[in-house]
């Protein structure tokens, strides 16, 4: 064996079984079942309940369980975990109770598509409910496995769930209250119907596409003029005028009952060639005649549309009047200042109808699957509203009525889950009354936090224009509306005793025996008809919308769990949730309560591709949560969702996830260096016994823990803040930056040479254990299963809590002062262009490796150079990692970027170190070791 094969056996080098190669989607799944097994999540919540920790509840989200995550749940889900850790990582006690939403169309018409008989006829609803019941519970252990995967800790043993009986009966008296307020109503009302699902919609259920269409220009015979019209007909021929309308929904022209003008605009007549008059917005006759191909007209009269009211028109093909109202929605954006009106079809429609006290009929002439009736007449009757359209138009040609036609694509809403064209129609629904106690209520979303700042406006101005909130739907698998029917008089019959012996009923066997057992068996003799008496009673059949069932879950669960606290710290979901959860919430908290069941309301984008395009699986551009699992593993997922700033849309990509996982090995590969030489020699590092005084440090160490200080600041800062994106960012230049690139580098030498227990070795070992045991913790809400593989393979003080690192604090800065602060961050700045002169030298073989160099520095001395004191020229060689430094007057070789600088690299005076490989004109000075500096051969004696 040679003399340097034994000086190697002297060095101290790095060993520790903590691997290089993370192999994720291997261990993952280990540490997972260890953490089940050992109950993690529930031995802290012990401890943080029995410490009597302050709580933070953020409140889940219900999502539905209908089938696998998405890449859209997975970022929500982790998002969650990384503010539920970090704030049980600052002192609260977080619980975190998952949910799920178990009713709703969705799953009904997947366990239709299950039985195989969607659209095929009728189901027992028993058998339909048991099916949709089972599939819903199928779908959730299955996302209940996913999310565990994902790194997130919560009960998932006793998770919350809409088809709970005890949540059902919470929702129903949660109705009741509502009901007694006087907010409950009935009624027919236009509202967003879905005719392929054959059920109402609400607004968050609702989507909009592109659709081509026919909008139409139509003439409506004026048969009785207004007064004003009337005295003013000097020059119109009032038997062959007409008032012109506009429509993209030829369709819905069997239910007009009025045309709407504005009151304060200027109405006049176009006088064709043919001696008709048709009338319409003044400002708007020149593009009415141009689109209707209408030329030599001239423009007859003016009437303010509020002269015009009470017009008769006659309907262009049904035996009906149309009458000329006023209304304040009608602009002068398009069309003719003219707007057909079917208050059957369109809310603004049926509410200026509304104003005028009866005046008008609620025509529907569309049954629930969106055919015509009857009522719309013998030609359409029974076609769909797409057919409807055509034969209409060439009805209204043939009748001389049709004054223009012309495609258009335009924006549409779609049903979100059939993607099929959806319908308003006027149907008999229940209502909640928002109208009622929308003051409170945006009341209480000013005294809300909003984060981003913008959701307070958003939800605003939703809630401020939103009509009564349609609570019904026409299906079988939800809960079903607590309402009774007198048999005999018809009356509705919902009170006090009604509620609760349904909650009873619900809270003992489920909602499923709603449908089950007659109303008699579970309604109280004392209930009776307030009209007249009887006893008698059926029950509704409709069902709640689903978004009334998870709007109640701050009733049902935040109040009924004893862990939890009501109103919640905080809700998280994506943009969509403010037509959704976030304001049904809102809306049946204030109805009951008079608050907000939150007090801080956060919001994430959307996923997108690489491109920025919205995810489609027929795109062929989604990336599934277990893609990036199975290649990568769930921290790189993790860390993927906190690389990005989530207020905004987040893109993923195969080429993003190979950026990510690259930052990943980075700062894996610092930790594991910092770790090889804590756990390494024949004294491991022991920071209870060998850990020094943090003022005792070196100076190189103490300027490490000020840079580690500054990382502390920025991360917890960016966590409070929930700005992962910065924390991701100051992580990753810490581990390349300061750490691989300077600190670790430049320590080396003396980790690996000087002698095991020295002191500048124990200095750095203090530095290192310091920032790797505060840096685990950094890191441990966003990579759970790396920061828990660090903080078991690391050395620990008997005060640190070895159940796991999401077990112990945050944490807090050293506070280490530096003497010599200054000459580190100056050593700092211009090693750079230290480096790039010895890589020029490197470069024309000059030297080799860098120990074979000496480095003369050439401050100016006129005071524009970085001040590089006397007697420090042996800390920056090892700071450069070369043999010499010197300090000098005069003109070096080289200039970097660094003001007043220039360097000059020369190969270093004197011998190798045969142990260390440094060049000193020490070697061979010390007896009995001819080829060692007097450093090494110290430590080999």
């Amino acid at each position: 064996m040679s003399e340097t094969a034994d000086y190697n056996k002297t060095l101290i080098l790095p060993e520790t079984d903590f691997p290089m190669r993370a192999n994720l989607p291997q261990r993952e799944p280990q540490m997972l079942e260890a953490w089940e097994k050992d109950r993690k999540y529930y031995k802290l919540q012990e401890r943080d309940r029995k410490l009597g920790k302050k709580r933070y509840v953020l409140h889940d989200g219900p999502p539905y369980a209908n089938g696998d995550i998405h890449i859209g749940t997975a970022l929500n889900k982790i998002l969650k975990d990384i503010i539920v850790k970090y704030k049980t990582m600052t002192g609260y006690n977080a619980p975190y109770v998952p949910g799920w939403d178990c009713h709703g169309l969705p799953i009904e018409k997947a366990a239709l598509k299950k039985l195989g008989i969607e659209k095929k006829g009728p189901v027992d609803t028993a058998v339909l409910r048991k099916n949709c019941r089972e599939f819903a519970l199928s779908c959730l252990a299955g996302q209940k496995a996913q999310f565990k995967r994902l790194g997130i800790w919560g009960d998932f043993d006793n998770p919350y769930l809409t088809i709970a009986p005890d949540f059902e009966a919470k929702q129903v008296e949660v109705f009741g209250e509502i009901y007694k307020k006087g907010y409950i109503y009935k009624g027919l009302k236009p509202v967003y119907w879905c005719a392929d699902c054959a059920t109402a919609l609400a607004e968050a259920e609702v989507e909009y596409q592109d659709d081509d269409c026919n909008s139409i220009y139509v003439k409506f015979p004026i048969t009785k003029p207004s007064a004003a019209l009337f005295q003013a007909q000097s020059g119109i021929d009032l038997q062959k005028a007409f008032v012109v309308i506009w429509t993209t929904t030829t369709w819905t022209l069997p239910g007009n009952v009025a045309i709407c003008l504005g009151p304060d605009f200027t109405y006049t007549f176009i006088k064709t060639q043919n001696g008709e008059y048709l009338l319409v917005a003044k400002d708007l006759a020149e593009t009415v005649a141009a689109e209707c191909c209408i030329e030599n007209y001239e423009l007859v009269g003016s009437f303010s549309g509020k002269e015009l009211e009470f017009t008769e028109t006659s309907h262009p093909f049904l035996p009906r009047n149309s009458t000329v109202i006023v209304g304040g929605h009608v602009t002068l954006e398009s069309g003719t200042g003219c707007v057909h009106t079917a208050p059957g079809f369109g809310l603004e429609d049926y509410e200026v109808c509304g104003s005028y006290r009866g005046r008008f009929e609620i025509v529907v002439p569309v049954d629930a699957r969106g055919r015509l009736t009857l009522e719309a007449g013998e030609n359409v009757m029974g076609k769909p509203t797409g057919e409807a359209n055509e034969i209409i138009a060439e009805d209204l040609k043939a009748r001389g009525l049709l004054l223009g036609l012309k495609k258009l694509n335009h924006s549409y809403p779609h049903c979100w889950r059939c993607h099929k064209p959806i319908i308003y129609r006027a149907t008999d629904q229940w209502f909640c009354s928002v109208g009622d106690f929308v003051r409170q209520t945006i009341a209480e979303i000013e005294q809300t936090q909003w984060i981003p700042e913008w959701g307070e406006e958003r939800i605003k101005n939703m809630v401020i224009g939103r009509s009564d909130w349609c609570i019904s739907r026409q299906r079988r698998w939800g809960v079903p509306i607590p309402v009774l029917y007198c048999k005999e008089c018809g009356e509705s019959v919902c009170n006090d005793d009604t509620i609760k012996a349904t909650s009873d009923l619900f809270r003992q066997e489920s909602s499923d025996s709603w449908y089950i057992r007659d109303a008699g068996e579970f309604i109280p003799e004392s209930v009776v008809c307030p009209k007249c008496g009887s006893h008698s009673f059926d029950k509704e059949q409709d069902i709640f919308d689903v978004w009334f069932d998870s709007g109640c879950t701050h009733a049902a669960v935040l109040k009924q769990r004893e862990e939890l606290a009501w109103p919640a710290d905080l809700y998280l979901e994506g943009g969509d949730q403010y037509r959704g959860w976030f304001q049904s919430s809102l809306l049946t908290a204030v109805a009951t309560d008079g608050k907000a069941p939150y007090k801080a309301v956060c919001t994430h984008g959307w996923v997108v591709d690489g491109k920025g395009e919205q995810i489609h699986k027929s795109k062929g551009n989604a990336v599934p949560p277990e893609f990036v699992i199975d290649k990568y593993g769930a921290d790189v997922l993790r860390l993927w969702v906190a690389s990005l700033d989530f207020h905004a849309d987040l893109r993923i990509s195969n080429e993003i996830l190979v950026q990510i996982a690259e930052t990943y090995r980075k700062i894996r590969n610092t930790a594991r260096f910092m770790l090889s030489n804590l756990c390494n020699g024949k004294t491991p590092f022991d920071p209870n016994k060998n850990r020094l005084p943090l003022d005792q440090l070196s100076g190189i160490d103490r300027y490490a823990l000020s840079r580690y200080d500054e990382l502390v600041a920025k991360v917890r800062a960016a966590y409070e803040e929930m700005d992962y994106y910065h924390a991701y960012h100051a992580i990753n230049q810490f581990c390349v930056t300061d750490m691989s690139s300077f600190y670790l580098d430049i320590i080396k030498d003396r980790l690996y040479c000087d002698e095991e227990t020295s002191a500048a070795r124990r200095s750095s070992q203090t530095a290192m254990y310091e920032i790797l045991s505060g840096f685990t913790r950094l890191i441990a809400p966003i990579l759970v299963f790396t920061s828990d593989e660090i903080w078991s393979s690391l050395p620990h003080l008997d005060s640190d809590d070895e159940n796991g690192v999401v077990f112990n604090d945050m944490p807090e800065p050293t506070g280490v002062t530096l003497s010599d602060d200054d000459f580190w961050r100056t050593v700092a700045a211009i090693r750079p262009d230290v480096l790039s002169a010895l890589e020029q030298k490197r470069a024309d073989k000059t030297i080799g490796k860098s120990l074979e160099a000496k480095v003369i520095l050439y401050p100016d001395r006129n005071g524009n150079a970085p001040i590089l004191p006397e007697g420090s020229e042996k800390e920056l060689a090892a700071a450069f990692i070369v043999s010499q430094v010197e300090l000098a007057y005069g003109l070096g070789e080289y200039s970097g970027v660094t003001p007043g600088l220039s360097i000059t690299v020369k190969p270093a005076d004197g011998q190798k170190c045969a142990r260390c490989w440094s060049y000193s004109t020490e070697v061979g000075t010390t007896s009995g070791h001819a080829d060692l500096c007097c450093r090494c051969a110290s430590v080999v004696k």
